[in-house]
């Protein structure tokens, strides 16, 4: 990660947050923002390789820097890092296209680990909203081993981004454009239901995808 986004309107968790992104990745350089409107202002000036954004700002909703990145920087991949558990909060940003999603009252340790995570194709969760993802699943998703009629090559688009690929890497794995790698994804979740990144290598982990489309043995 070179390049680093921070939306967070408290100044001292900003600094807090900031110095974790150096640490998680030496050399990254990181832009702080407090409000929405700064965010957005950063966004329309630079591309960055990764967005920790807050949901609860004084002008709005982290929501809308995460739903404008999503369409005009769809490689940036957008973490929420709050102190908000509840299940709105997390099925509203993982909906607006979260890529993970950290509570601020992890230990520094554990949020830098698990952003180091996210160059193995780890989702960055806090493991008490990966468990309330998967009880969520278990409620109202797919039944295990369920593939929503994916052809073969939507099958190795889905393992390939289940593993944190972007999409120009997907493209460059599977011979292809990435705007038809784009057409894929938008299949893919359709097909499925569902709308995020986190939700996509959920499935792939309860197919046991491995890379060809096909199911681990």
């Amino acid at each position: 990660m070179k390049s680093v986004l921070i939306l967070e309107d408290v100044s001292e968790t900003l600094q807090w947050l900031g110095a974790i992104a150096v640490e998680a990745f030496p050399g990254c350089g990181v832009t702080g923002t407090s409000t929405v409107r700064d965010a957005l202002a950063a966004m329309d000036q630079h591309v960055f390789d990764l967005a920790l954004i807050d949901l609860r700002l004084p002008d709005g909703s982290g929501l809308d820097v995460l739903r404008r990145l999503r369409v005009n920087s769809p490689d940036t991949i957008c973490i929420v890092t709050t102190a908000m558990a509840d299940d709105s909060s997390i099925v509203g940003a993982l909906s607006a296209g979260a890529s993970g999603y950290l509570l601020k009252e992890q230990i520094r340790e554990g949020i830098i680990r698990q952003l180091q995570q996210i160059k193995e194709g780890v989702p960055a969760l806090s493991p008490s909203i990966a468990r309330r993802i998967m009880e969520h699943f278990r409620r109202t998703g797919p039944a295990a081993g369920e593939t929503g009629n994916l052809t073969s090559r939507e099958l190795e688009v889905l393992t390939l981004i289940g593993r944190g690929m972007r999409n120009a890497e997907v493209a460059a794995q599977l011979m292809l454009s990435e705007n038809t790698v784009s057409g894929y994804i938008k299949v893919i979740y359709r097909k499925l239901g569902i709308s995020s990144r986190a939700e996509a290598s959920w499935h792939a982990a309860q197919l046991g995808l491995s890379y060809g489309g096909k199911a681990d043995k």
